[in-house]
């Protein structure tokens, strides 16, 4: 199949050689990780991954939103080759180097709020929850957290803690983190409240402290409400403006801080440099990650100098903030204020736009939602009844993949498109044909899958 000058399948998927790691990686490779389709990368450039076999897929999961800048972007690999040349480590934690300390002004630039702050790094999403856990509660010397159900915070025992996304997850784990409650996250599609006044009703919201502080759990012995601007594994599910309103009443009322989860949301992603900034929220502590060095390992969090002042030696990392990932993020966030967070705003609004038109002719789309290059489209069986059609949406993940486009799906029932922020509107046009393809021939088939 051609189907472009970014898509060529040209032979069976997986191919022979593709086959062939695939072997390995079943005998020596830990079975927990979750592959959905057998891709084998050899190499990527921009929006395109090339597999082992030489067949070409136009990317739309950039590495589940790491490869902000899109695969290689020249400029990021040339400061990663200069600094490699230099200084590959010298551990942030015993050692200064400017690398670091230039990163960690200008992240405290560019998040929101207008106070001093201060910069924690380590390697990775789940590292920054840790490390904001445990600030919370050395600030506050409090010691319970309050998170939100379908929420994902990382797989570590204090961020999996948090996480209640899904069973599998959890299970088997044993007793993790004491001290963490889960209340309704605002789902405006599946609200029953909505169906009966169309309007978005603030009952869950109120949750908090109407049910929760008045039955089981005294908000003087809360640290912070960790939350995700977007759930991003939840669904791609984007919360009403009212969400932020009460999150704040309740944070300052009580004492308690707002840790933002800006893993996936952040970075540019929705068309903002954060996705608080939507709905005009500071949090106290932003954890960010993912697309931060484009596709380097690294974590951090951002938090006042108020609130950023345990003592030395009470958290660090060898490998957090390394030299590297520390220009390659300094690279991408050159590259984000040149342009590619609007163009997350103005590729993402006209995806929006198009899938709606798709719905239109497609009745298995439910719900499409999202800001920027988020985008989440929730499939059903039905749209009054809104059954989740898990079954089709695994099948649009394959049939998407065996023509040339990588998805992945988020929550139990919706195809997420997070595409690298340099997509165009051509490579768009692309991706919606293919879908377009893809729920035709579920529709067609009809089969139970």
């Amino acid at each position: 199949m051609e189907k472009n000058s970014w898509i060529n399948i040209k032979t069976p998927l997986p191919g022979p050689k593709g086959q062939g790691v695939l072997d390995q990686d079943h005998q020596f490779v830990s079975p927990s990780y979750t592959r959905p389709y057998p891709m084998v990368a050899k190499e990527a450039q921009g929006m395109v991954v090339t597999d082992v076999d030489g067949n070409t897929f136009l990317d739309f999961s950039a590495g589940i939103a790491v490869c902000a800048t899109g695969h290689c972007h020249p400029r990021v690999v040339k400061a990663i080759q200069d600094q490699a040349a230099k200084l590959i480590h010298m551990s942030g934690t015993d050692f200064y180097y400017p690398q670091i300390s230039t990163l960690a002004q200008k992240l405290a630039e560019i998040t929101p709020g207008a106070s001093d702050k201060k910069v924690y790094f380590g390697n990775s999403g789940t590292e920054a929850i840790e490390a904001a856990l445990k600030l919370a509660r050395y600030a506050t010397g409090r010691n319970r957290f309050i998170a939100f159900y379908h929420a994902f915070h990382g797989r570590t025992y204090g961020s999996l803690s948090l996480t209640a996304s899904k069973p599998v997850q959890r299970k088997g784990f044993g007793s993790l983190l004491e001290g963490v409650t889960h209340v309704p996250y605002p789902y405006c599609y599946r609200c029953p409240d909505r169906e009966v006044d169309g309007t978005c009703n603030p009952a869950c919201l109120r949750v908090i402290e109407e049910v929760l502080f008045n039955s089981m759990l005294s908000p003087m012995e809360v640290a912070a409400i960790v939350f995700e601007p977007i759930q991003g594994e939840g669904g791609y599910v984007v919360p009403p403006k009212e969400f932020f309103v009460e999150l704040k009443r309740i944070s300052r009322k009580y004492g308690i801080l707002l840790v933002a989860d800006e893993v996936q949301s952040g970075m540019g992603r929705t068309g903002k440099m954060f996705a608080v900034e939507h709905f005009e929220c500071e949090p106290d502590i932003i954890a960010v990650a993912k697309g931060i060095a484009s596709g380097l390992p690294l974590g951090a969090i951002v938090a006042s100098s108020k609130i950023m002042n345990w003592a030395r030696g009470s958290h660090a990392s060898t490998f957090g903030g390394n030299p590297l990932s520390c220009v390659a993020a300094l690279e991408t966030i050159r590259l984000l204020e040149e342009g590619l967070i609007e163009n997350a705003a103005v590729v993402g609004k006209f995806l929006i736009q198009r899938l709606w038109k798709l719905a239109e002719r497609h009745a298995m789309i439910g719900d499409v939602r999202g800001l920027g290059l988020m985008i989440g489209v929730e499939l059903v069986k039905d749209r009054k009844t809104k059954e989740k059609a898990v079954e089709w949406r695994e099948a649009a993940i394959q049939k998407a993949f065996r023509k040339g486009l990588l998805l992945l799906g988020c929550g139990e029932n919706t195809l997420r498109l997070m595409p690298p922020l340099i997509v165009n509107q051509q490579q768009a046009e692309v991706a919606l044909e293919i879908l377009d393809e893809v729920f035709a021939e579920i529709e067609c088939q009809r089969v139970s899958f």
